[in-house]
């Protein structure tokens, strides 16, 4: 009789103390939920994207006079993508010419080109990656308009004809994999040339690939470009290099070859809009929240249906 009266005490203590344990972890569930800094912030996805941007445009203070001349500065990555945009909205607005590049012809890349628009150099920058926090706190507003990946390629004439993981490529980065033998291949150092710290696409790789942790310094076989020139990275490949790019500036290239990442290919554009390959990105429009009926109405014509088709016919991904 004693026995089942301490079984019977031993399971209601049991009981209690699970119940307990549980109000105290939906508890603490509901309240790290419920705070607003603790929700994670996420890449918008290729259908949020458009809706973002056309939300964002109808929210900026356009009190500022328009311009003689918009002015834009920013990725050199998404050089074709700018140019032809430009020459697209140049029929809806004759009377506004654009520039890119400071000067014009000349864009800087991310980094520089969002500096500029800062310091008031332009009136707007292209950008290959999301804003700071501190871009942001500066009252700078950023727009998607295209979704777009990095592809990694190597010389048409490197012996290694393979993929790669992620993780081999964080290797080759950070210097920690320096012999193609080491992923498969033959027995031939790898040349690594990595984009100038000027550009977005850098600073995106970076995060991504890299996890926030810093590339190998330069040394014989690792150089970092000084300015942000995609040609003369390609063309210093040659039969061991490896370098990145954005997919659309390498995916028509004869002298180079795509290495498929986790067995998918940039080149597949299911892929990257539903971000199942592992390096894709969206790119963003970037003004003042004040600015210009001119400077919406460029941003407006982008994430327009015509807009849209530009994209496309460049390479990249629409929005939708």
């Amino acid at each position: 009789m004693a026995n089942k009266s301490n079984n019977k005490e031993t399971f209601t203590l049991v009981l209690s103390l699970l119940i307990t344990l549980g109000l105290l972890g939906f508890g603490l569930w509901y309240f790290r939920n419920s705070l607003p800094f603790s929700r994670q912030q996420t890449q918008p996805s290729a259908n949020s994207s458009g809706q973002q941007s056309t939300e964002q445009a109808a929210s900026l203070d356009t009190s500022l006079p328009n311009p003689s001349v918009l002015t834009i500065d920013g990725s050199v990555t998404i050089v074709a993508l700018m140019k032809q945009l430009q020459i697209a909205f140049s029929p809806v607005n004759p009377s506004l010419p654009t520039t890119y590049g400071l000067p014009d012809g000349s864009p800087n890349g991310t980094n520089k080109g969002i500096q500029n628009l800062r310091d008031g150099k332009v009136l707007m920058a292209a950008s290959s990656r999301p804003l700071k926090a501190d871009e942001a706190q500066a009252g700078l507003v950023q727009f998607p308009i295209a979704r777009d990946a990095l592809a990694v390629a190597v010389g048409v004439n490197n012996p290694y004809k393979g993929g790669l993981t992620m993780e081999q490529i964080k290797g080759i980065f950070q210097g920690q994999i320096t012999n193609w033998s080491q992923v498969g291949g033959p027995n031939l150092l790898i040349k690594v040339i990595n984009r100038s710290p000027d550009s977005g696409t850098y600073t995106f790789f970076q995060e991504v690939v890299l996890l926030e942790e810093p590339f190998a310094p330069d040394s014989a076989n690792f150089t970092t470009m000084k300015k942000d020139e995609t040609t003369s990275i390609l063309r210093a490949l040659g039969d061991n290099g490896i370098s990145y790019s954005t997919v659309s500036q390498i995916e028509n290239q004869t002298t180079v070859r795509i290495v498929p990442i986790n067995g998918i290919s940039p080149t597949d554009k299911t892929a990257i809009k539903n971000s199942t390959y592992p390096i894709s990105r969206v790119v963003y429009l970037v003004v003042p929240r004040k600015t210009s009926p001119a400077a919406k109405q460029f941003i407006d014509f982008t994430i327009s249906p015509s807009g849209q088709q530009v994209v496309q016919r460049v390479g990249f991904t629409p929005l939708k």
